[in-house]
């Protein structure tokens, strides 16, 4: 199934945890190695409880660092577009947007120069779409864990397992965040 019917057919809680988990991801734009901030947003996932109270939190601890360059603004714009209401709708235009930003982000790490490629709209509505495109290896990395995060939590969706599902998609999420890390960190050491 393509990334796009996974999240068409996903739940609020697939939705939430899929969206958070794509912030996840790109956080080394954002925070340091060991900063968590998103954990009280994962802890909403799965029924919505609190949502709109650390949704807040989670916003005004973000907003506290400095954002410089494009892709980071990107991500912080994400975070600033979530819905406060822990609704199908409002979540499913939440989570698409956060995968296309993901993937552009992580797009921008596959370029040598950081560019944005003149058919980068094209290859990822084709990659989403589930149809070959010639995508780099970040981008696909990342397009692959999309995936593979929505059909853990529509696996364990409804059991007694679903706290299960999301941990591993937290867990998928924390390994992006350090593929992305050391993609900074090398691309950091090419500079100097």
């Amino acid at each position: 199934m393509s990334l796009l019917e996974l999240i068409g057919r996903a739940d609020e809680r697939a939705l939430a945890a899929g969206a958070v988990a794509c912030l996840e991801r790109c956080l080394p734009l954002l925070a340091g190695p060991e900063a968590e901030p998103l954990r009280p947003l994962w802890a909403s996932c799965e029924n919505g409880q609190e949502w709109a109270i650390r949704l807040a939190a989670v916003r005004t601890e973000m907003e506290q660092g400095s954002v410089s360059d494009g892709p980071a603004a990107l991500v912080r714009a994400m975070l600033g577009a979530a819905p406060s209401d822990f609704a199908a709708v409002p979540l499913r235009e939440w989570a698409d947007a956060c995968s296309l930003v993901a993937l552009r982000v992580h797009g921008r790490f596959d370029a040598p120069d950081g560019d944005v490629p003149a058919d980068e709209e094209d290859l990822l509505k084709a990659a989403r779409s589930g149809e070959p495109a010639a995508v780099g290896p970040l981008v696909a990395g990342e397009l692959e864990r999309q995936v593979r995060i929505l059909e853990i939590l529509a696996e364990t969706a409804g059991t007694a397992g679903s706290g299960a599902g999301l941990r591993k998609a937290l867990d998928l999420s924390t390994e992006g965040r350090r593929v992305l890390r050391a993609v900074m960190s090398r691309r950091a050491r090419g500079r100097s």
